[in-house]
């Protein structure tokens, strides 16, 4: 499978997208208003996630080079209490390292994830309750 259809498979669907702001000079923006106006784009989001979409296309191979040599997880990795319980009883630690988004589940005190985690480094998205992530804070890279 192309790299292409592997990174737009891993692409958030619908409402799992993360907000982001960007501040843009007054030139910027009113050519991007009239690119919206003389239609093509939809919106101002629109162009801006093409554009955004594009830059990635075109650095596709460093970042699967990148990848592989930093040993990251591509995509999403869940940490539920189970799983975490599992590490903990084999006396074990994790090294997380994510590119896109790691999630620790809600019933994780932050106890078990400071016994389990030994490091976290997301480039993406981290979700874990606010409890979860000031015990890791320490251990986020």
């Amino acid at each position: 499978m192309k790299e292409q259809q592997v990174l737009a498979m891993l692409r958030p669907k619908g409402g799992e997208t993360e907000k982001i702001t960007i501040n843009l000079g007054p030139i910027d923006l009113g050519q991007i208003d009239l690119l919206v106006e003389e239609g093509f784009y939809s919106n101002r989001t629109d162009l801006i996630r093409t554009a955004i979409r594009n830059q990635l296309a075109i650095h596709a191979q460093v970042v699967q080079e990148s990848v592989v040599r930093r040993a990251l997880v591509l995509g999403l990795q869940h940490f539920s209490k189970t799983d975490l319980e599992a590490i903990r009883a084999a006396n074990e630690q994790l090294d997380v390292q994510v590119l896109g988004l790691a999630s620790i589940a809600a019933d994780v005190s932050p106890e078990l994830a400071r016994a389990t985690i030994n490091s976290i480094v997301v480039l993406g998205a981290f979700h874990a309750t606010p409890a979860v992530k000031a015990a890791l804070a320490d251990r986020i890279g």
